[in-house]
């Protein structure tokens, strides 16, 4: 029997929609075995209604602790935290941590690079000469420095950048000099973080037809030696198990045979 879990999960507490006690309760109803909370760590830098202000972060914490102990006979819950580059925020008493880069630093500004395709064309014009490509390795640097912030046990979406493949064309996403990049930096990442997250939340939300990473970047993960979970970003508890499936043969294309679920003793690999 297949395990469910979903560890990219966001409430009420930060830009989701659902309480942590309803995304419980859907879980339980959709034969979930396990869920884990990651509410966005306070950025300074960015939208407020984004992220969990240090007040809010106290009550997320607090509440999904009720919840575990509440619901511990139905379905096993973890409190995760979703940590961005460059957040500063307090680290301690969380399960898990997924680390992204939602924001790269340009001087002294914070640049999102989680927009839509008008956004993108403003900041490759303004920033990068108009040249797609600079973008792209500019993000891949910079989100190769995660470990020197935070203790991420998953990394999430990893190639953020082509949200809007499916309707726009920044740069090439299958050139020799984007791979390059792309490669670089999980050859970083790879010494310090364990896991990679298969992200289907961008295929919820109209962006994308298929998961995060694309196919020939979850080859290399595969090669660099990262171990998989399949998540769905999920913003709306009616989509906690969405297009778990796709998820699942992007991983068996890519040569991966197993999966990976958190465990009170960590990390455990079981057939896909």
């Amino acid at each position: 029997m297949a395990y469910l879990q979903n560890l990219h999960t966001h409430t009420n507490f930060d830009h989701g929609i659902n309480s942590p006690e309803e995304i419980v309760k859907k879980a339980i109803e959709k034969g979930f075995d396990s869920i884990g909370f990651s509410g966005h760590a306070y950025t300074f830098y960015s939208d407020k209604s984004y992220f969990m202000s240090p007040g809010k972060t106290k009550e997320y914490k607090k509440e999904v602790g009720r919840l575990k102990e509440a619901y511990k006979d139905k379905i096993k819950i973890f409190l995760g935290l979703e940590f961005d580059m460059y957040s500063d925020t307090e680290q301690d008493g969380y399960d898990y941590m997924i680390g992204s880069c939602h924001y790269i630093k340009i001087g002294n500004e914070y640049i999102g690079i989680d927009r839509d395709e008008a956004h993108y064309k403003n900041i490759i014009e303004k920033y990068f000469d108009g040249d797609g490509m600079k973008l792209a390795k500019e993000y891949f640097r910079q989100t190769a420095m995660l470990p020197q912030f935070a203790n991420i046990n998953i990394l999430a979406h990893f190639d953020l950048i082509t949200k809007n493949i499916d309707r726009a064309s920044f740069f090439d996403y299958n050139s020799k000099e984007y791979m390059n990049s792309a490669i670089e930096a999980l050859e970083i990442l790879s010494k310090d973080i364990p896991v990679f997250e298969v992200n289907t939340g961008g295929i919820v939300r109209g962006y994308r037809k298929t998961p995060y990473p694309m196919l020939n970047i979850i080859k290399e993960m595969k090669r660099l030696g990262f171990g998989a979970v399949i998540t769905s970003d999920c913003h709306d508890a009616n989509f906690l198990d969405a297009y778990f499936g796709d998820a699942k043969e992007l991983l068996k294309s890519a040569g991966y045979t197993e999966q990976m679920i958190l465990t009170d003793n960590g990390f455990k690999a079981i057939e896909l």
